[in-house]
């Protein structure tokens, strides 16, 4: 049955090129403002000084550096230098990374707790943050247009989820054009991440939804069509555009309405990461057609209609199982990400450890919540066969 939702994005999005020339209109006139970016990616492509021509007069305290899996600890940095200079805007310049860790310092700046971990962990309810806007540079995540942040912590290898409707970004703006200099791994590793989003909310079972189901599969396919356009010409504004505004709707909490969600492949895979520090992407990849094998049977409605509507293929029922999950890895192969955990390095003491996470924290997952630590251990082991 087609579950009962509320459903509310506040997100004001500012799409297309120049855009980033709207900024000074969309931050309060005497807020002070903490500029966020990663790795320096920004300076190269022109997007810091378009930024800072946006902004200018304007009171800006800029902090770098923060990492492809934000950590806590540099995190806390800037949240000190945040509450030193008494931060009242944040502007994060980058990608989903860059974005969720914004989120996590504008909910721990005036946080008033002994340990910030704890907002993370969700131990502690975090009840005011700082206002927040984005300048997306890198399609993934979809942070630019929810309220959730994944965060890491070096000390402990932990990889976690937080969110809240206070750390939504105020506005996001997106600029198909600030994408071009990108390397092709993270226009790769883009394209997988908005793919498996959308099969996270969608590859679960049938509940005559029928809206959410064809925008989902229109999401998917708008993907497989611009991956290769994109990846050949990194210029071609109609596919980079396509792309970008992809990524955004598959996790800006539409398609996941009033249906069933599984995020397995997630929590297996935000594991391989804290381990291997593989990139987020890539563990989907080596997660999910193998979830997909193991779970066919509980999936095998969805599966038959994804074969049929998506990849237009025929046959009987059980072909179509074989061939949709055949061409769900065919297509994370296409983008060069292996589908083989092997491949970064994850062998049967990676697995044992994984799997003990799981039974320590005492949680199953998946649509129907019947995806224990046993059957991680034995998805994993059939990505390393």
């Amino acid at each position: 049955m087609f579950n009962n939702f509320v459903y509310q994005n506040p997100v004001k999005i500012l799409f297309g090129k120049g855009q980033i020339a709207q900024l000074s209109k969309q931050i309060p006139a005497d807020a002070k403002i903490l500029l966020t970016y990663g790795g320096g990616s920004i300076f190269q492509n022109g997007v810091y000084e378009q930024v800072k021509t946006a902004l200018e007069g304007r009171n800006i305290v800029e902090f770098g550096g923060i990492e492809a899996n934000p950590t806590y600890e540099t995190l806390m940095q800037a949240v000190e230098l945040g509450r030193k200079e008494g931060i009242t805007f944040l502007l994060a310049v980058g990608g989903g990374s860059v974005l969720d860790g914004t989120k996590f310092i504008a909910a721990a700046i005036p946080f008033e707790g002994e340990d910030a971990w704890q907002i993370v962990t969700g131990k502690e309810k975090y009840k005011t943050a700082i206002p927040l806007g984005a300048v997306l540079t890198l399609p993934a995540t979809g942070s630019e247009m929810n309220y959730y942040a994944v965060i890491s912590k070096k000390s402990t290898h932990e990889k976690k989820g937080m969110g809240g409707p206070l750390v939504y970004p105020k506005f996001s703006i997106l600029d198909p054009e600030t994408t071009y200099s990108l390397p092709p791994r993270q226009i790769a590793n883009g394209i997988a991440d908005a793919f498996t989003h959308v099969m996270e909310q969608y590859m679960t079972y049938p509940v005559d939804a029928q809206i959410q189901d064809r925008f989902a599969e229109s999401v998917i396919q708008t993907l497989i069509e611009v991956a290769p356009k994109t990846l050949e010409n990194p210029t071609d504004y109609e596919a980079r555009a396509n792309f970008m505004w992809a990524a955004t709707v598959a996790l800006n909490g539409w398609i996941g309405l009033g249906v069933p969600q599984d995020w397995a492949t997630h929590q297996i895979g935000h594991e391989i990461t804290a381990f291997h520090g593989v990139d987020h992407a890539r563990t989907l990849a080596v997660v999910l057609p193998h979830l997909l094998q193991y779970k066919k049977a509980d999936k095998r409605a969805k599966l038959i209609q994804y074969a049929k509507r998506v990849w237009n293929l025929s046959g009987t029922d059980d072909e179509l199982v074989a061939g949709a999950i055949q061409k769900t890895g065919e297509f994370y192969e296409s983008l060069g990400l292996p589908i083989k955990a092997s491949e970064y390095g994850v062998n049967k003491e990676t697995i044992e450890k994984i799997k003990q996470r799981f039974v320590e924290r005492g949680m199953n997952f998946g649509e129907k919540a019947d995806i224990t630590p046993e059957v991680v251990a034995e998805i994993l082991e059939m990505s390393i066969a």
